[in-house]
């Protein structure tokens, strides 16, 4: 997928990462993030479990300056991500018509984003992070309703400033954080 990007990113493009392709360096400053893009995206893609997207400058021909990296992988907003029966019926209530009352909701997962440490601050996180929720709007490619991550403790800003918000409090003070965003939020179905 080679996206045409708008002002700050016109000179950047998102593509998917190839199935056999390694990237020879990447550095966000977090050791597993680093390792999951340099060693493991292409396991993940083979076992058919996810799928990584470099974003990357139009003119870097043989991929050795990736600004960025996201993957995503399918997932469910289900009944046993809630402490009870109850929760859940309050997480949907006001989000889906009675015949819509499912024990699960299509969502896709943001496995993974990281940016390049040195790009920091240019807010390339934010633009991925709209870039994808336009992606599953765009067509509605498969029929999904929510994106999820399990954010790091350090992430949850992030997240929660892009309009995430906390799943359950069961996880609250944890290591990760399951967060969501309801695509609804945003869409314009005709």
């Amino acid at each position: 997928m080679k996206t045409s990007l708008q002002e700050p990113f016109s000179s950047y493009k998102i593509r998917k990462l190839g199935i056999d392709e390694r990237v020879k360096s990447f550095d966000c400053g977090d050791a597993d993030l680093n390792d999951f893009i340099l060693n493991e995206s292409g396991l993940y893609r083979k076992a058919l479990l996810a799928v990584t997207y470099v974003f990357e400058a139009d003119d870097d021909v043989n991929h050795e300056h990736i600004a960025a990296y996201f993957s995503l992988a399918n997932d469910r907003v289900s009944l046993t991500d809630f402490l009870s029966k109850t929760e859940f019926n309050r997480f949907r209530k006001h989000r889906f018509v009675n015949k819509k009352r499912l024990k699960s909701y299509p969502a896709a997962k943001i496995c993974r984003l990281a940016v390049n440490k040195d790009l920091k601050g240019q807010h390339i996180g934010e633009f991925l992070s709209d870039f994808i929720k336009s992606y599953f709007l765009a067509d509605n490619k498969t029929g999904c309703r929510f994106l999820t991550v399990d954010a790091y403790a350090a992430a949850i800003p992030f997240y929660l400033k892009q309009h995430f918000v906390p799943l359950t409090s069961e996880d609250e003070g944890s290591v990760t954080r399951l967060l969501y965003f309801d695509l609804n939020d945003i869409a314009d179905i005709d």
